[in-house]
């Protein structure tokens, strides 16, 4: 079963482009014109109740599986999109993987071993907060974390080369059997990231959230945007699309993402079974046993 036969990639603005001209300095952060945040929230409840639905159906079908990544810089907004977008989503059919820095056991293999236990089974909707794609992000920016991973041909420039090719392999080898796979780029510019942390800083409900080492991350801004650039550039294909969404404003941001959520499993059709004459046949008779009963 290949996947591209059965769907396609929701159309937006925001595709990345499958032919390697996406530029980061050119891609939005924040909407054209003014917005009106209650109607953009009452939209996104909207499609948040349509998705529940078509989760509902998706879980029944029991054809594919639906994984959604998100990868943002610190702040993008990434927890509170995906808990608007998802919310009342049945949790036996869906289910979340935060990926942090790995652990012991997961160096000692390759670096989608933990990511491909994750992984959502037919039925249901996967959602990855972080991904494999830390591994040519924050690595690339910081390569000095390769040294933990202990690897056997060192660390040379065509790793980076080696590691897009694994994850498109790795991806296509998903959608042929089955994997529905969109990428969410949540794009929040340098300026409403430090709006953002300095909020943080100032709501006591949020001290919790605020990292010292983000504010010195900051400092290596254009080595993130190069390395997000191209890693979308190398990875954007029609079976497993990267979305470049504006995340300035996140009620418009949170409604994107849910449109795009919503349209990738509609163009699956996927349904509630039918049932064939001789089953109904057989419900009919339950019914008669329990109304006797």
């Amino acid at each position: 079963m290949t996947v591209d036969r059965n769907w396609r990639a929701p159309e937006s603005e925001y595709l990345v482009p499958f032919d390697g001209t996406f530029r980061i300095d050119a891609a939005k952060t924040s909407p054209s014109g003014q917005v009106d945040k209650a109607a953009l929230i009452a939209a996104r409840k909207k499609r948040t109740r349509a998705i529940s639905e078509l989760q509902r159906k998706l879980y029944a079908d029991d054809r594919y599986a639906v994984l959604f990544v998100f990868q943002a810089m610190d702040a993008g907004g990434k927890d509170g999109t995906i808990r608007s977008v998802f919310t009342g989503v049945n949790p036996a059919g869906f289910q979340v993987s935060a990926f942090k820095a790995p652990s012991d056991e997961e160096l000692d293999h390759d670096f989608l071993w933990r990511v491909a236990r994750e992984l959502p089974e037919r039925g249901r909707i996967g959602v990855f907060n972080r991904s494999h794609y830390e591994e040519v992000l924050i690595v690339r920016v910081h390569p000095e974390f390769l040294d933990r991973q202990r690897l056997p041909h060192g660390h040379t420039e065509a790793l980076w080369g080696d590691r897009f090719e694994s994850i498109r392999s790795f991806e296509k080898h998903l959608s042929d059997n089955g994997t529905i796979i969109v990428k969410f780029f949540l794009n929040v510019s340098f300026k409403k990231q430090t709006h953002r942390l300095l909020q943080r800083i100032d709501e006591p409900s949020s001290n919790w959230k605020f990292n010292p080492g983000d504010v010195k991350e900051r400092e290596r801004w254009p080595e993130y945007m190069r390395a997000f650039e191209d890693a979308l550039n190398q990875t954007s294909r029609p079976w497993a699309p990267w979305y470049a969404i504006p995340a300035d404003d996140k009620p418009y941001m949170r409604l994107e993402v849910a449109r795009i959520v919503q349209q990738t499993l509609e163009h699956l059709g996927v349904d509630f079974p039918k049932i064939d004459e001789a089953t109904r046949a057989a419900l009919a008779k339950c019914r008669e046993t329990l109304e006797r009963q």
